[in-house]
């Protein structure tokens, strides 16, 4: 099944160490540590997440990638559902963005979740 899939998306996230999912700005939004890490909307809308500067430039150059609407800086992009990325490199660019963000979290936070 499609990471595209609510429940997909859902499944993949609870995967990762110390996350949860909130209905929040119309969509299902993936937290670590209260920080976003990743959105969807809904079943086949763009996927919405973090990325290096390095990752932000290859990925923006694809067709069906651009930067997130309403993430001012150049570290989000939006993956559309044409984007040629397979699940396992939006799994993959998702657990990253996952590791950005809580990388973020202070030491004490880290050790609260789990994460150190």
């Amino acid at each position: 099944m499609t990471l595209r899939s609510i429940a997909t998306f859902r499944r993949y996230i609870a995967s990762l160490p110390a996350t949860e999912i909130v209905e929040q700005w119309d969509g299902h939004v993936a937290k670590v540590g209260g920080k976003v890490f990743a959105i969807i909307a809904d079943a086949g809308t763009p996927i919405v997440f973090k990325v290096t500067e390095i990752s932000f430039d290859g990925l923006t150059s694809l067709e069906g990638i651009g930067q997130a609407a309403y993430f001012a800086k150049r570290a989000w992009v939006s993956v559309d559902k044409g984007a040629p990325l397979s699940d396992a490199e939006l799994k993959a660019y998702i657990k990253a963005s996952h590791e950005m963000i809580a990388a973020k979290l202070t030491r004490k936070a880290r050790a609260e979740l789990g994460l150190d």
